[in-house]
């Protein structure tokens, strides 16, 4: 009888072993994890050189540890473990004050944020008669570092803006979110279970780019302002798993003059009649209810009469902060191309020349900007 069990339990797990492993070879592989909101480990490159350095080994645990099958329930398991421990952090997610969940956000590698700077002073470069503004927008631990758990370490966010801004000079036009979002911090400007700010703050960021730009901006009496969702629970709770939070709310910002805009994702040659995509409100990540999520091209085009239309194309290359931003960029531009950087592998340069364009906003959270090799690209 004994053999019996030996011999089932020896199967079971070795069917358990070729059934993870037949899916972790059949499943697609990521780049980017919107659960997590970081790049995953790429397929490492085997070389005598990488095998000698151990960077091979390391990378190869890495992708497999990144593309593991059914990860995302397995972080699950994990952070109810942690709860159980009463812990205040989990997969990098801190449980602050006022409900509110933080990511860990350590001192970045100087020398990596300085050459991404050094690529949009690149690409400015070659485009020395191009408007090119750039907007760092803080996120929530920049903004709240007084909500944090007591003595839970955390670098200041406004050094790393203010690094940036004194290294792009007169390169780009500099829009530093902390100086524009600062005045509205006892506001709803940021989710408190999710990575992104909200329509309100995306509007302030707004109004701050369209003053820069000698634009009139709408003043929030010309949105009807309507709650599209209070059962919000973003990406900061799917890592954190952490229980008894109040579910964040959604808002669409509608103008009481509206605009006719249509959008063209070129990554599958589609066309949509809006700028949001209400079916994911219906599912756990919400968040891509504006503009139906990550695309690395697409085009939005809105009719304009040419005393409403303050700009003929602008080229907006940016991360997902942007999404919740360019509806309200739709009253001031009739044609609007948006490269995301994380996944377009074109020229940013080459596209500008190609369709004519001489405006860009380059628009990212401090976040993604300091650890974020696919800056880089703009230098091309």
């Amino acid at each position: 009888m004994k053999r019996i069990t030996d011999r089932l339990l020896i199967g079971s797990f070795a069917a358990t072993l070729f059934l993870l492993s037949g899916a972790f070879l059949a499943r697609p592989v990521e780049s980017f994890s919107e659960l997590e909101n970081r790049y995953l480990q790429k397929m490492p490159r085997l070389t005598w050189d990488n095998l000698l350095s151990k960077k091979f080994a390391d990378e190869a645990e890495s992708f497999v540890t990144d593309h593991f099958p059914l990860r995302a329930d397995w972080i699950g398991v994990k952070s109810a473990a942690e709860r159980l421990r009463l812990q205040q952090e989990n997969n990098s997610i801190y449980k602050g004050k006022d409900g509110y969940l933080f990511e860990k956000f350590p001192e970045p590698n100087y020398e990596k944020v300085k050459s991404y700077v050094e690529a949009v002073k690149r690409l400015a470069e070659k485009h020395p008669d191009a408007n090119i503004s750039f907007l760092l927008a803080p996120t929530s631990i920049g903004m709240y570092p007084e909500r944090l758990p007591w003595k839970a370490p955390n670098y200041p966010q406004e050094k790393v803006n203010e690094y940036v801004g004194s290294l792009l000079g007169d390169s780009a036009d500099y829009l530093n979110g902390f100086d524009f979002l600062r005045p509205h911090a006892a506001e709803s400007i940021y989710y408190r279970t999710d990575h992104h700010w909200t329509t309100l703050g995306a509007y302030y960021a707004y109004v701050a780019y369209a003053e820069q730009m000698g634009w009139t901006a709408a003043g929030l009496d010309e949105f009807q302002i309507e709650n599209v969702s209070d059962t919000f629970l973003g990406s900061f709770h799917t890592r954190g798993q952490f229980g008894g939070l109040k579910p964040d709310v959604i808002q669409k910002f509608t103008s009481l003059h509206p605009i006719d805009s249509k959008m063209h994702v070129v990554d599958d040659n589609t066309d949509y009649d809006s700028l949001y995509a209400e079916q994911f409100l219906a599912k756990k990540d919400q968040y891509p209810y504006f503009l139906g999520g990550v695309h690395a091209l697409s085009t939005i085009t809105s009719k304009l009469d040419a005393d409403q239309a303050d700009l003929d194309k602008l080229l907006i290359v940016k991360d997902s902060y942007a999404h919740s931003l360019i509806p309200f960029l739709t009253k001031h531009v009739a044609e609007i191309h948006v490269i995301d950087i994380r996944f377009y592998n074109g020229s940013i340069a080459g596209y500008m020349e190609e369709n004519g364009i001489d405006n860009s906003l380059l628009l990212f959270n401090t976040a993604t900007f300091a650890d974020n090799g696919a800056i880089l690209k703009l230098a091309r």
